[in-house]
């Protein structure tokens, strides 16, 4: 009795399971990839929310939020989360809030965005490039070298003393872990001209970063943006968290390029 020997396939039905297969992936792989980056955002909006409780419960500490940054202050107990070639040295806002108790990874990564893209492995080192940002017209600064305003040194508000808390930045995603109204608009008051990263903070995903002067490793972050369809989440003076278009966030410019006018969109960077 001849047994019977399992029918091959042949090479036309070889081709048809492959395109089947081939098929099936290119479905289902922008499901996936969009899928993941929603996740990314969500955890990204976790950290958000955390912070923010932080910064309120060192301002019930203190009756103030943190400072933006204190330059030249001396080495915090974390050690210094700048990078000498970018950023200046002293205390930044995670400092003063505890949210790096040492320098593990684990403890750095409610202070990272987990859709940051930045190239550059010098910028990518730091944690100050490419994560979140605070208002610096809210978190102001001590002993700061940069060559802003008066309006962003001095000790920084409290939440009782902001005109809008629910309608106002407190932290938010950024190029830099300092960002302000100016970082937003067309035509700032001033253009910060030095080499280091605080002088290109922007909002990811913003239209108008195409024509900001910023580092290589910044620019698909900057122009591309980091979450689905260019949003941005947005943590709130009154602690709430939200996520938003990025364009939602821009300082318009009005009137001659020479005298400019500013309005700020809702939501506010500016506490009155």
């Amino acid at each position: 009795m001849r047994t019977m020997r399992p029918r091959a396939f042949t090479l036309v039905e070889l081709i048809v399971v492959i395109a089947v297969i081939t098929l099936l992936a290119a479905l289902l792989f922008p499901v996936l990839h969009s899928a993941r980056e929603q996740a990314r955002a969500t955890v990204c909006q976790a950290h958000i929310r955390d912070l923010a409780i932080q910064f309120h419960q060192y301002e019930a500490e203190h009756e103030t939020l943190p400072y933006g940054i204190w330059a030249m202050r001396s080495n915090p107990p974390s050690g210094y989360l700048s990078d000498a070639a970018y950023d200046l040295p002293g205390w930044y806002w995670p400092d003063f809030i505890g949210a790096v108790r040492h320098q593990s990874l684990r403890d750095r990564k409610i202070l990272e965005c987990p859709s940051r893209r930045i190239a550059a492995p010098g910028l990518s080192r730091s944690v100050l490039c490419g994560n979140y940002g605070v208002n610096r017209s809210l978190c102001r600064s001590a002993a700061d070298v940069s060559p802003y305003k008066r309006e962003f040194l001095g000790p920084p508000l409290s939440t009782s003393t902001i005109r809008q808390p629910g309608a106002t930045v407190l932290l938010v995603d950024s190029g830099y872990a300092l960002i302000c109204w100016w970082d937003v608009t067309t035509q700032p008051p001033h253009r910060y001209s030095g080499a280091l990263a605080i002088g290109t903070a922007y909002i990811p995903g913003l239209a108008i970063n195409r024509e900001k002067e910023l580092l290589p490793g910044q620019i698909d972050d900057a122009i591309g943006g980091r979450h689905p369809n260019k949003t941005v989440n947005v943590g709130f003076a009154d602690g709430h968290v939200d996520r938003m278009k990025a364009e939602a966030l821009r300082v318009e410019t009005m009137g001659e390029a020479d005298e400019p006018t500013y309005h700020n969109r809702t939501p506010l960077w500016e506490p009155r």
